[in-house]
C-alpha cells in the first residue's frame, strides 16, 4: 500500500507524478513522449524523471489498486478464469508470460518465467489460486502442461478445453504487446515482470468496456476512476 509520505523530499507535486506515471504505463509511450506531453502542458522534466517516477511509485500505487479491487471482486471471480501465456522477448532470448483473466476480463495475475512447462504452469497456478482461490472453471488452451499441473493441484474436473473458449485472455494479451512494442522490448527479466504487474493493475482499473455501456454511463465510470487515481497516496 501507497504511505502517505510516499512524496516526501519530492519537489514535484503529487499531481504532476501521478500523470506522468499514468501516461507512461497506460498509454503506448515512450518515455521522451511523456516528457513532450509534459512540456506542452508547461511541466519541464526530463525522461530519465519520468524514468525515475514509475520506477518508483509504479509498484507501489498498482499494488494499492490490487488491494482493493482484490477485496471488491474476491467471490465475483470465482466463477470462472482464463489462462494463456505468451512469447517475450528479454534482452534477445525468449521468456513467457503467463496471465489469468476472469469471466469480465479482469487481469488477475501475470507471471513471467524462463520455460514454458509443467513446472512452469504450476508455479503460475498455485500463485493465481492463493491469491484468488480456486474457480469453478478453468480455460485453457490444449498446451499438454496445464493438463499435467491441474492434475497435481487437484483441479483437472474443472480444465475446460476448446475452440475460441480462450479467446478473453487471448484478446487481453493486445494491451499489453502495444505496450512492449512502444518500449522496445525488455532487457531483464525483473523489469519485465514489474511492469507486466503495473500494467495489469492499471489496466483494470481504467477498463470501462465501454462497448457494453451507454455513453452518459461510460463518462461516469470513467470520472470516478480518474478521480481515484488521483486520490493515490493521499492521507
Amino acid at each position: 500500500m501507497t504511505r502517505p509520505f510516499s512524496f516526501k523530499y519530492f519537489k514535484t507535486s503529487p499531481e504532476i507524478i501521478r500523470l506522468a506515471v499514468l501516461l507512461y504505463v497506460r498509454f503506448p509511450l515512450s518515455l521522451r513522449n511523456v516528457e513532450d506531453l509534459l512540456h506542452e502542458r508547461g511541466i519541464e522534466v526530463s525522461h530519465e524523471t519520468v524514468r525515475y517516477w514509475w520506477n518508483r511509485f509504479g509498484p507501489m500505487f498498482a499494488a494499492e489498486k490490487r488491494r482493493k479491487r482484490v477485496e471488491q471482486l474476491h467471490a465475483f471471480s470465482k466463477w470462472k478464469r482464463h489462462v494463456d501465456e505468451v512469447f517475450v522477448k528479454v534482452n534477445g532470448k525468449r521468456h513467457y508470460l503467463w496471465r489469468a483473466v476472469d469471466q469480465e476480463g479482469e487481469v488477475l495475475e501475470a507471471v513471467v518465467t524462463k520455460c514454458r512447462n509443467k513446472d512452469a504452469a504450476i508455479k503460475f497456478l498455485k500463485k493465481l489460486i492463493k491469491r484468488h482461490g480456486c474457480a469453478e472453471e478453468i480455460v485453457t488452451d490444449r498446451f499438454a502442461s496445464y493438463k499435467a499441473a491441474l492434475r497435481q493441484l487437484g483441479a483437472m474436473e474443472k480444465q475446460k478445453t476448446g475452440r475460441w473458449l480462450n479467446n478473453r485472455v487471448e484478446n487481453s494479451h493486445l494491451p499489453f504487446r502495444r505496450r512492449e512494442r512502444a518500449m522496445q522490448r525488455f532487457r531483464r527479466m525483473r523489469s519485465l515482470q514489474k511492469f507486466a504487474s503495473v500494467h495489469s493493475s492499471v489496466y483494470n482499473h481504467f477498463n470501462q468496456e465501454r462497448s457494453l455501456a451507454n455513453r452518459d454511463t461510460f463518462k461516469r465510470t470513467r470520472t470516478a476512476a480518474l478521480a481515484e487515481w488521483r486520490e493515490l497516496g493521499v492521507a
